[in-house]
This record gives C-alpha cells, structure tokens and sequence, in this order.
C-alpha cells in the first residue's frame, strides 16, 4: 500500500454517479506499507495497516468530537477520486485512468490510500482477522458498541440476521445485553445467530395477522430497549421503530435502502413516545482509535471474530466467493492476494 497526503489542489471535478467504470473495486483489507510520500505522518514503511472507507483525519472539527465519527475535512461520498485533489493514482497498460472506490480499492495487489483512510495496527494479529475490522464486522459492533451504548441487561432486536446483524449480536453479547432478539425470513438463521448471542427468533413471514412490531412489544411487555435495521428497507425501519420502547428506546439504522426511499412517521407518535432514530455510519466507530481497542479485545478472546470467517480463497476464486455470499452459504470469505 502506498500512503499519500497530497496538496489539496483540484486536478479535476468529483463525480457522484456510483457507476464509474473502469474502478478497482472492494473496501475490506489488511496490508502492509509499501511506501510513504510527502508530509505523511503516523505510518512508516513495513507497518500493518488497515484501510477504512470512512475518514479519520483526527484534526477537523468532527473528528476531534466525542460526539460522533463523521470527519468534516473528508466526508464520505462514492467518489471515483483520491479525496484530497480528485485524481486517480491508477493507469492501465494504455495510461487511461482507472476510478478509485470508496477510498479503498483493496481487489488488488497495490493500492493507494489517503493518511486519512487507514490506521496502524498490532502486526501480531492475523490478518485473516483483522482484515473483518475494515468495514462489516467493525460496523454491527460498533453500532451496538459505540452508536447504541447498549447496556448490560438490555433487550436487542435485530432485523436482518445477515452478516452485519450477526456482528450487532456480537457485539451485544460483549455489551451484556440479556435478550437479543433476531429478525428474518429465514428460520435456519436462528441457529447460527445464538453462536453469535441471539437468545430469540421472529420469522417474520409467519406472524400470521399480526404486525413484526406488534410480536416483539408482546415479547417484550412493552418494546425494545435498542433496535437495529440491518437489511436496508424503509418498511423495516419504521417496524423497528414502532417496537422500540417508549420513553426511551432507540432505533439504529446501519441497511443501505435504495437512493430515494423515505421514511414515513407519525408526527404524533415522534412527539409523544419520547423514541430516538438515528444512522450508523461505520458503527459510529472513530478507526484510528476504536480499530486497534476491537483488535485488542479480539486478542483477549472478548471479540470472537473466527466465527465469523467462514471461507477462505485466493485471488483467483473470487468469483467463487460472491457466488457463495449470494446463494447465503458464506458469512465472511478472506480473499488471499498471494501465499
């Protein structure tokens, strides 16, 4: 990986439209630093690192707050470009450029990262691990860690019980959450949830004339103290706010619905129930500091991550692997680069 912290001249215009082409794509990864240029602190080369998609440059107004993770030098954005000047590092065999992806681009064996897109870690950690923190398995703990502040004793629902809500559980069962209910529409779900923490299940195909929201405030006499939409359906959302606890329940959205949906509430029932809803970028994780304390936890068997790799490949097989994540037989697959 080569680390850059360039001028902020513009070479060139952002583009927003997500499909750029053509892009090295994917945003998950370890590496080590091949290289460092100008004006570049906090990395050196031979360090282990992790790239992430959300921007920490630790000097803005957000990144310095305890308020939240969303830097306000970098936001984040589906840009083709390097963040800092909007250029591309990358050339094919004929010199025409090749897009960035999500500040990442980590399908390949080189790539180039902003200072302000990945963080040092702990080299004696397995990279077959760690690589889990760049991006899913950092962003459902995070958001039951960081975002939710889950308490010990709480109930969890959890709608969507894909990877990223299996990673909510996990990370509610290391909060101490008492009851983590699962959501899906696949019962099966419910045996690999409980490895994760899921203590309860909710087909929610066979409610019969009742609402999902109706079933859970049963279960729970009353509602939810934390809920999270893991799947990226309005329709949900609003379910998991509706069975979220008056007073002072609260509902995490972390699924990516598409551009455009909106959300419908009652107006009367946002004032008068006293509910929080809000997003979760990134598990409201801060990755230069929150990433090495995971990797830690991870060390001392609190964050147990190996259940969560199920696969693992070489380069060559990728095809293989987003064969096995679409037909729901894979929950994390590592991608080896080389031996």
């Amino acid at each position: 990986m080569d680390i850059e912290k360039p001028s902020n001249k513009t070479a060139g215009k952002p583009i927003q439209c997500r499909a750029v082409f053509p892009r090295i794509l994917g945003h998950e990864a370890i590496g080590v630093v091949e290289s460092v240029g100008e004006n570049v602190d906090g990395v050196v080369e031979g360090d282990v690192v992790i790239p992430h998609f959300l921007a920490d440059c630790t000097e803005c107004v957000g990144c310095r707050s305890k308020k939240g993770n969303l830097c306000s030098a970098f936001p984040f954005k589906i840009s083709p470009w390097m963040p800092r000047d909007q250029t591309s590092r990358f050339k094919d065999l004929r010199g025409e450029t090749i897009h960035h992806f999500v500040s990442v681009s980590s399908f390949s064996e080189y790539t180039v990262l902003d200072i302000a897109h990945v963080v040092k870690v702990d080299p004696t950690v397995p990279p077959n691990r760690a690589c889990l923190l760049s991006c899913g398995v950092s962003t459902g703990v995070g958001a039951a860690w960081r975002t939710a502040n889950v308490e010990v004793g709480s109930t969890v629902v959890i709608f969507g019980l894909g990877s990223i809500g299996l990673a909510v559980a996990e990370g509610a069962r290391l909060c101490g959450a008492t009851r983590i209910i699962g959501v899906d529409v696949i019962s099966e779900k419910f045996e690999i949830g409980k490895r994760f923490g899921v203590t309860e299940f909710v087909n929610s195909k066979n409610c019969g004339d009742k609402s999902v929201s109706q079933i859970i405030i049963d279960m729970t006499d009353g509602g939810a103290d934390y809920c999270f939409e893991c799947v990226g359906l309005a329709s949900l959302v609003q379910e998991a706010y509706a069975c979220c606890r008056k007073g002072w329940g609260k509902t995490i959205v972390l699924g990516v619905d598409q551009p455009g949906s909106q959300l419908s509430l009652s107006s009367f029932e946002v004032l008068h129930s006293g509910k929080i809803l809000m997003g979760s970028l990134f598990g409201g994780l801060k990755a230069k500091s929150d990433i090495p304390i995971l990797l830690k936890r991870y060390m001392d068997k609190e964050l147990e991550l190996d259940k969560f790799v199920t696969h693992e490949m070489k380069f060559e097989e990728i095809n293989s692997a987003f064969d096995l994540l679409i037909k729901g037989k894979c929950l994390r697959c590592v991608i080896w680069m080389g031996e």
